[in-house]
Protein backbone atom coordinates (compact mmCIF):
# COMPACT_ATOMS: atom_id res chain seq x y z
CA UNK A 1 0.00 0.00 0.00
CA UNK A 2 2.46 1.92 0.78
CA UNK A 3 4.26 1.78 -2.51
CA UNK A 4 1.54 2.33 -4.41
CA UNK A 5 0.85 5.60 -3.11
CA UNK A 6 4.30 7.25 -3.38
CA UNK A 7 4.16 5.81 -7.23
CA UNK A 8 0.76 8.00 -8.36
CA UNK A 9 2.32 11.38 -7.29
CA UNK A 10 5.54 10.85 -8.96
CA UNK A 11 3.54 10.32 -12.26
CA UNK A 12 1.60 13.58 -11.36
CA UNK A 13 4.74 15.43 -10.92
CA UNK A 14 6.52 13.72 -14.08
CA UNK A 15 3.21 14.85 -16.35
CA UNK A 16 2.95 18.33 -14.95
CA UNK A 17 6.65 18.98 -15.87
CA UNK A 18 5.89 17.54 -19.07
CA UNK A 19 2.66 19.49 -19.75
CA UNK A 20 4.58 23.32 -18.84
CA UNK A 21 7.73 23.56 -21.48
CA UNK A 22 5.00 22.04 -24.08
CA UNK A 23 2.63 25.27 -23.19
CA UNK A 24 5.85 26.98 -23.37
CA UNK A 25 6.82 26.08 -26.35
CA UNK A 26 3.30 26.98 -27.79
CA UNK A 27 3.96 30.29 -26.37
CA UNK A 28 6.33 30.80 -27.96
CA UNK A 29 5.97 29.54 -31.65
CA UNK A 30 2.52 31.88 -31.43
CA UNK A 31 4.86 34.64 -30.38
CA UNK A 32 7.43 33.95 -33.50
CA UNK A 33 4.26 33.65 -35.44
CA UNK A 34 2.80 36.77 -34.16
CA UNK A 35 6.24 38.76 -34.47
CA UNK A 36 7.24 37.46 -37.75
CA UNK A 37 3.64 38.39 -39.07
CA UNK A 38 4.09 41.81 -37.42
CA UNK A 39 7.44 42.69 -38.85
CA UNK A 40 6.29 41.22 -42.46
CA UNK A 41 3.26 43.79 -41.97
CA UNK A 42 4.95 46.94 -40.94
CA UNK A 43 7.62 46.09 -43.08
CA UNK A 44 5.36 47.00 -45.99
CA UNK A 45 2.99 49.37 -44.91
CA UNK A 46 2.68 52.14 -42.84
CA UNK A 47 -0.57 52.99 -40.29
CA UNK A 48 -1.59 55.91 -38.14
CA UNK A 49 -5.04 56.39 -36.67
CA UNK A 50 -4.76 60.14 -36.50
CA UNK A 51 -6.84 60.67 -39.88
CA UNK A 52 -10.38 61.62 -40.72
CA UNK A 53 -12.42 61.98 -43.49
CA UNK A 54 -12.80 65.53 -45.06
CA UNK A 55 -14.28 67.10 -48.00
CA UNK A 56 -15.17 70.57 -49.96
CA UNK A 57 -17.33 72.24 -48.20
CA UNK A 58 -19.10 75.38 -49.64
CA UNK A 59 -20.15 78.40 -47.53
CA UNK A 60 -23.39 79.91 -48.71
CA UNK A 61 -23.56 83.80 -48.18
CA UNK A 62 -25.92 86.48 -49.15
CA UNK A 63 -24.90 88.84 -51.15
CA UNK A 64 -28.08 91.32 -50.75
CA UNK A 65 -29.68 92.04 -47.69
CA UNK A 66 -33.37 91.64 -47.44
CA UNK A 67 -35.81 89.60 -45.92
CA UNK A 68 -36.21 86.05 -46.40
CA UNK A 69 -38.84 85.22 -48.52
CA UNK A 70 -38.97 81.14 -49.73
CA UNK A 71 -36.87 78.40 -48.30
CA UNK A 72 -36.72 75.78 -50.44
CA UNK A 73 -34.64 73.30 -49.06
CA UNK A 74 -34.83 70.71 -46.55
CA UNK A 75 -31.50 69.90 -44.29
CA UNK A 76 -29.08 67.19 -45.31
CA UNK A 77 -30.70 66.73 -48.46
CA UNK A 78 -29.17 66.50 -51.82
CA UNK A 79 -29.21 70.20 -53.93
CA UNK A 80 -28.24 70.12 -57.36
CA UNK A 81 -26.16 73.08 -58.70
CA UNK A 82 -27.49 75.74 -59.71
CA UNK A 83 -31.06 74.87 -57.67
CA UNK A 84 -32.93 77.78 -56.18
CA UNK A 85 -32.76 77.18 -52.40
CA UNK A 86 -33.56 80.73 -50.84
CA UNK A 87 -35.73 83.75 -52.11
CA UNK A 88 -35.63 87.09 -50.73
CA UNK A 89 -38.33 90.05 -50.80
CA UNK A 90 -37.29 91.68 -53.92
CA UNK A 91 -39.78 94.71 -54.07
CA UNK A 92 -36.90 97.48 -53.23
CA UNK A 93 -34.64 96.00 -55.49
CA UNK A 94 -37.27 95.69 -58.39
CA UNK A 95 -38.08 99.67 -57.78
CA UNK A 96 -33.87 100.46 -57.85
CA UNK A 97 -33.97 98.43 -61.44
CA UNK A 98 -36.95 100.66 -62.67
CA UNK A 99 -35.81 103.80 -61.13
CA UNK A 100 -32.21 102.83 -63.27
CA UNK A 101 -34.37 102.14 -66.49
CA UNK A 102 -35.86 105.76 -66.19
CA UNK A 103 -33.11 107.56 -65.98
CA UNK A 104 -31.60 105.36 -68.66
CA UNK A 105 -34.35 106.23 -71.00
CA UNK A 106 -33.85 109.68 -70.03
CA UNK A 107 -30.61 110.18 -71.40
CA UNK A 108 -31.23 108.09 -74.53
CA UNK A 109 -34.02 110.64 -75.19
CA UNK A 110 -30.94 113.40 -74.87
CA UNK A 111 -28.83 111.56 -76.85
CA UNK A 112 -32.02 111.48 -79.69
CA UNK A 113 -32.40 115.16 -78.87
CA UNK A 114 -28.22 115.82 -79.93
CA UNK A 115 -28.48 114.32 -82.64
CA UNK A 116 -31.59 115.89 -84.18
CA UNK A 117 -29.53 119.56 -83.14
CA UNK A 118 -26.48 118.54 -84.91
CA UNK A 119 -28.66 117.14 -88.00
CA UNK A 120 -29.88 120.77 -88.23
CA UNK A 121 -27.20 122.58 -87.37
CA UNK A 122 -24.99 120.82 -89.96
CA UNK A 123 -28.03 122.09 -92.47
CA UNK A 124 -27.54 125.61 -91.09
CA UNK A 125 -23.68 125.26 -91.93
CA UNK A 126 -23.99 123.99 -95.74
CA UNK A 127 -26.52 127.28 -96.12
CA UNK A 128 -23.92 129.28 -94.24
CA UNK A 129 -21.09 127.97 -96.64
CA UNK A 130 -23.73 128.75 -99.73
CA UNK A 131 -23.96 132.06 -98.76
CA UNK A 132 -20.43 132.30 -98.83
CA UNK A 133 -20.01 132.10 -101.92
CA UNK A 134 -22.55 133.68 -103.03
CA UNK A 135 -21.06 136.66 -101.00
CA UNK A 136 -17.90 135.80 -102.60
CA UNK A 137 -19.16 136.64 -106.21
CA UNK A 138 -21.11 139.40 -105.19
CA UNK A 139 -18.25 141.34 -103.24
CA UNK A 140 -16.16 140.74 -106.51
CA UNK A 141 -18.48 142.12 -108.61
CA UNK A 142 -18.65 145.17 -106.68
CA UNK A 143 -14.67 145.10 -106.23
CA UNK A 144 -14.59 145.54 -110.29
CA UNK A 145 -16.98 148.39 -110.68
CA UNK A 146 -15.62 150.19 -107.67
CA UNK A 147 -11.74 149.89 -109.58
CA UNK A 148 -13.85 150.98 -113.00
CA UNK A 149 -15.22 153.59 -111.54
CA UNK A 150 -12.54 154.98 -109.63
CA UNK A 151 -10.56 155.34 -113.28
CA UNK A 152 -13.45 157.07 -114.82
CA UNK A 153 -13.49 159.44 -111.78
CA UNK A 154 -10.58 160.77 -112.64
CA UNK A 155 -11.08 162.11 -115.98
CA UNK A 156 -14.26 163.18 -114.91
CA UNK A 157 -16.26 160.29 -116.82
CA UNK A 158 -19.08 159.67 -114.13
CA UNK A 159 -20.50 161.42 -111.36
CA UNK A 160 -19.41 161.49 -108.00
CA UNK A 161 -22.97 160.51 -107.31
CA UNK A 162 -22.24 157.10 -109.44
CA UNK A 163 -18.50 157.13 -107.93
CA UNK A 164 -20.52 157.17 -104.52
CA UNK A 165 -22.72 154.80 -104.87
CA UNK A 166 -20.28 152.30 -106.91
CA UNK A 167 -18.53 152.74 -103.46
CA UNK A 168 -21.47 151.97 -101.45
CA UNK A 169 -22.40 148.62 -103.19
CA UNK A 170 -19.08 147.37 -102.51
CA UNK A 171 -18.58 148.12 -98.96
CA UNK A 172 -22.09 146.22 -98.29
CA UNK A 173 -20.72 143.43 -100.28
CA UNK A 174 -17.81 143.18 -98.57
CA UNK A 175 -20.15 143.47 -95.08
CA UNK A 176 -22.39 140.89 -96.56
CA UNK A 177 -19.10 138.62 -97.00
CA UNK A 178 -17.84 138.76 -93.57
CA UNK A 179 -21.00 138.43 -92.05
CA UNK A 180 -21.25 135.15 -93.96
CA UNK A 181 -18.23 134.02 -92.93
CA UNK A 182 -18.97 134.43 -89.36
CA UNK A 183 -22.24 133.02 -89.62
CA UNK A 184 -20.12 129.94 -90.75
CA UNK A 185 -17.63 129.88 -88.17
CA UNK A 186 -20.38 130.30 -85.62
CA UNK A 187 -22.58 127.10 -87.40
CA UNK A 188 -19.14 125.07 -87.58
CA UNK A 189 -18.49 125.92 -83.48
CA UNK A 190 -22.14 124.84 -82.46
CA UNK A 191 -21.85 121.60 -84.60
CA UNK A 192 -18.76 121.22 -82.54
CA UNK A 193 -20.14 121.74 -79.11
CA UNK A 194 -23.32 119.94 -79.98
CA UNK A 195 -20.86 116.57 -80.80
CA UNK A 196 -19.55 117.57 -77.40
CA UNK A 197 -22.77 117.53 -75.86
CA UNK A 198 -23.91 114.30 -77.36
CA UNK A 199 -20.58 112.65 -76.23
CA UNK A 200 -21.47 114.00 -72.62
CA UNK A 201 -25.35 112.29 -73.11
CA UNK A 202 -23.79 109.17 -74.65
CA UNK A 203 -21.20 108.98 -71.47
CA UNK A 204 -24.34 109.17 -69.31
CA UNK A 205 -26.61 106.62 -71.46
CA UNK A 206 -23.72 104.19 -70.90
CA UNK A 207 -23.60 105.06 -67.11
CA UNK A 208 -26.94 105.01 -66.95
CA UNK A 209 -26.99 101.40 -68.52
CA UNK A 210 -24.62 100.33 -66.34
CA UNK A 211 -26.87 101.27 -63.10
CA UNK A 212 -29.81 99.17 -65.33
CA UNK A 213 -26.70 96.08 -64.95
CA UNK A 214 -26.15 96.84 -61.22
CA UNK A 215 -29.90 96.65 -59.99
CA UNK A 216 -30.75 93.30 -62.72
CA UNK A 217 -27.38 91.83 -61.26
CA UNK A 218 -28.82 92.89 -57.46
CA UNK A 219 -31.97 91.53 -57.93
CA UNK A 220 -31.08 88.47 -59.60
CA UNK A 221 -28.51 87.97 -55.72
CA UNK A 222 -32.29 87.69 -54.16
CA UNK A 223 -33.01 84.35 -55.48
CA UNK A 224 -29.82 82.36 -53.53
CA UNK A 225 -28.63 79.45 -55.70
CA UNK A 226 -26.66 76.03 -55.09
CA UNK A 227 -22.71 76.96 -55.97
CA UNK A 228 -22.61 73.18 -56.64
CA UNK A 229 -24.10 69.60 -55.89
CA UNK A 230 -23.75 68.23 -52.68
CA UNK A 231 -25.32 67.36 -48.96
CA UNK A 232 -26.57 70.84 -47.69
CA UNK A 233 -26.07 71.10 -44.03
CA UNK A 234 -27.54 72.92 -41.33
CA UNK A 235 -29.26 76.14 -42.16
CA UNK A 236 -28.96 79.22 -39.96
CA UNK A 237 -32.01 80.94 -41.12
CA UNK A 238 -35.39 81.28 -40.74
CA UNK A 239 -38.41 82.21 -42.97
CA UNK A 240 -39.17 86.30 -42.31
CA UNK A 241 -35.41 86.69 -41.27
CA UNK A 242 -33.51 89.86 -41.73
CA UNK A 243 -30.37 88.69 -43.30
CA UNK A 244 -27.19 90.90 -44.36
CA UNK A 245 -25.14 90.96 -47.17
CA UNK A 246 -22.09 88.58 -46.49
CA UNK A 247 -24.24 86.34 -43.92
CA UNK A 248 -23.65 82.95 -44.08
CA UNK A 249 -26.77 81.08 -44.25
CA UNK A 250 -25.65 77.48 -44.67
CA UNK A 251 -23.20 75.15 -46.32
CA UNK A 252 -22.97 72.00 -48.65
CA UNK A 253 -20.30 69.32 -48.43
CA UNK A 254 -19.79 69.01 -52.23
CA UNK A 255 -20.51 65.89 -53.88
CA UNK A 256 -17.68 63.05 -54.92
CA UNK A 257 -14.91 65.72 -52.35
CA UNK A 258 -14.47 63.23 -50.47
CA UNK A 259 -11.20 62.76 -49.34
CA UNK A 260 -8.66 61.57 -45.75
CA UNK A 261 -6.48 63.86 -44.21
CA UNK A 262 -3.87 61.38 -42.19
CA UNK A 263 -1.55 62.82 -40.13
CA UNK A 264 1.52 60.73 -40.02
CA UNK A 265 4.88 61.44 -37.87
CA UNK A 266 7.47 62.99 -39.74
CA UNK A 267 9.40 59.71 -38.77
CA UNK A 268 7.37 57.65 -40.66
CA UNK A 269 7.41 59.56 -44.53
CA UNK A 270 10.43 57.80 -45.33
CA UNK A 271 9.07 55.49 -48.15
CA UNK A 272 5.55 57.44 -48.51
CA UNK A 273 5.40 59.00 -51.50
CA UNK A 274 2.54 60.00 -53.77
CA UNK A 275 0.54 57.58 -55.70
CA UNK A 276 0.99 54.66 -53.39
CA UNK A 277 -2.15 52.22 -52.50
CA UNK A 278 -3.50 52.63 -49.20
CA UNK A 279 -6.66 50.93 -47.08
CA UNK A 280 -9.22 52.77 -45.45
CA UNK A 281 -11.05 51.41 -42.52
CA UNK A 282 -13.92 53.98 -41.05
CA UNK A 283 -14.26 53.82 -37.63
CA UNK A 284 -18.38 53.57 -38.39
CA UNK A 285 -17.95 50.77 -40.48
CA UNK A 286 -15.40 48.70 -39.23
CA UNK A 287 -16.16 45.46 -41.20
CA UNK A 288 -15.60 47.88 -44.99
CA UNK A 289 -12.01 48.15 -46.22
CA UNK A 290 -12.15 51.22 -48.79
CA UNK A 291 -9.03 51.49 -50.75
CA UNK A 292 -7.27 54.83 -51.42
CA UNK A 293 -4.47 56.61 -53.07
CA UNK A 294 -1.62 58.57 -51.58
CA UNK A 295 -2.38 61.94 -53.39
CA UNK A 296 0.14 65.12 -52.28
CA UNK A 297 1.53 66.33 -48.59
CA UNK A 298 1.08 69.28 -46.89
CA UNK A 299 3.09 72.14 -47.26
CA UNK A 300 3.79 72.61 -43.33
CA UNK A 301 3.14 70.54 -40.46
CA UNK A 302 -0.20 70.67 -38.79
CA UNK A 303 1.26 72.49 -35.75
CA UNK A 304 2.45 75.08 -38.10
CA UNK A 305 -0.59 75.91 -39.73
CA UNK A 306 -2.13 76.04 -36.49
CA UNK A 307 -3.70 79.68 -35.37
CA UNK A 308 -1.10 79.71 -32.92
CA UNK A 309 2.00 78.16 -34.24
CA UNK A 310 4.44 77.38 -31.30
CA UNK A 311 7.83 79.57 -31.11
CA UNK A 312 10.49 77.10 -30.86
CA UNK A 313 13.07 80.53 -30.29
CA UNK A 314 11.25 80.63 -26.89
CA UNK A 315 14.49 78.89 -24.77
CA UNK A 316 11.77 76.51 -23.55
CA UNK A 317 12.48 74.09 -26.32
CA UNK A 318 11.02 70.26 -26.21
CA UNK A 319 11.61 68.22 -28.88
CA UNK A 320 8.53 66.69 -30.24
CA UNK A 321 7.98 65.11 -33.31
CA UNK A 322 5.80 66.89 -35.72
CA UNK A 323 2.55 65.37 -38.66
CA UNK A 324 2.93 66.08 -41.58
CA UNK A 325 -0.97 66.05 -43.35
CA UNK A 326 -1.47 63.98 -46.22
CA UNK A 327 -4.49 63.96 -48.63
CA UNK A 328 -5.27 60.58 -49.65
CA UNK A 329 -8.41 60.12 -52.63
CA UNK A 330 -10.88 58.04 -51.77
CA UNK A 331 -11.45 55.03 -54.40
CA UNK A 332 -14.76 53.76 -53.03
CA UNK A 333 -18.80 53.18 -54.71
CA UNK A 334 -21.15 56.08 -54.56
CA UNK A 335 -22.93 53.54 -52.23
CA UNK A 336 -19.90 53.70 -49.64
CA UNK A 337 -19.38 57.07 -50.24
CA UNK A 338 -22.84 58.02 -49.22
CA UNK A 339 -22.04 56.80 -45.55
CA UNK A 340 -19.27 58.77 -45.55
CA UNK A 341 -19.42 62.45 -43.91
CA UNK A 342 -16.32 64.95 -42.88
CA UNK A 343 -15.09 64.70 -39.63
CA UNK A 344 -15.39 60.56 -39.24
CA UNK A 345 -12.49 59.07 -37.88
CA UNK A 346 -10.21 56.12 -40.05
CA UNK A 347 -7.70 54.15 -39.94
CA UNK A 348 -4.80 54.17 -42.87
CA UNK A 349 -2.30 51.96 -43.64
CA UNK A 350 -0.05 52.96 -46.76
CA UNK A 351 1.38 50.25 -48.59
CA UNK A 352 5.03 50.52 -49.18
CA UNK A 353 5.82 47.52 -51.00
CA UNK A 354 3.38 45.08 -53.14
Amino acid sequence: MTTESTTEPTIETKKKSKIVPIILAVLIVIGVIFGVKEYIYFSKHVDTDDAQIDGDISMVVARVGGYVKDIRFEENTLVKAGDTLVTLDDKDYKVKLEQAMAGQKGASAGVGVSESQIVAIQANTSTAKTNIESAKVKLWQAQKDFDRYANLIKDGSITQQQFDQTKATRDVAQATYNAAKDQYTAAVKQVGATRSELAVSSNTVTQHQSDVDFAKLQLSYTNIISPTTGIVGKKSIQKGQLVQAGQSLFSIVNENSLYVTANYKETQLEEIHSGLKVNIVVDAYPDETIQGEVYNFSPVTGAKGSLLPPDNATGNFVKVVQRIPIKIKIKATPEILKKLRPGMSVNVSVITKD
